[in-house]
């Protein structure tokens, strides 16, 4: 892979985890008639975000999976969720808020990190 595609997706992967992160909290809190372009921004940050990190990954470590990558993608998982559940559990829209901030944390540490 070279440098100039190494940055591209870097800064491809970052951009679409901002804008995942920004459309899930609009979620909880947006009415119910913003669903369908909520999901819309998401689907597309997610797709995005698993075809970058899918060529990150096998371009720098080609597909050797280190345990931090695999919490990265687990976490990734969960993250996609919240956007739907958000306008399904009104009640607990808190409680996504705290685990969104906690996993993308996680994910940070990970990045930085590589602890396994």
């Amino acid at each position: 892979m070279s440098h100039y595609e190494s940055i591209a997706l870097h800064v491809l992967h970052t951009a679409s985890v901002l804008i995942l992160f920004g459309f899930t909290f609009y979620a909880f809190a947006a009415p119910a008639e913003t669903r369908k372009k909520v999901m819309i921004w998401t689907g597309v940050a997610n797709l995005l975000i698993l075809l970058t990190g899918i060529r990150m990954w096998q371009g720098l470590y080609g597909f050797q999976a280190f345990g931090w990558i695999i919490v990265k993608i687990i976490g990734w998982l969960a993250l996609a969720s919240f956007a739907g559940i958000a306008y399904r559990r009104r009640g607990k829209a808190g409680l996504f808020t705290g685990l969104s901030i906690l996993i993308a944390i996680i994910a940070v540490i990970m990045v930085y990190a590589q602890p396994f």
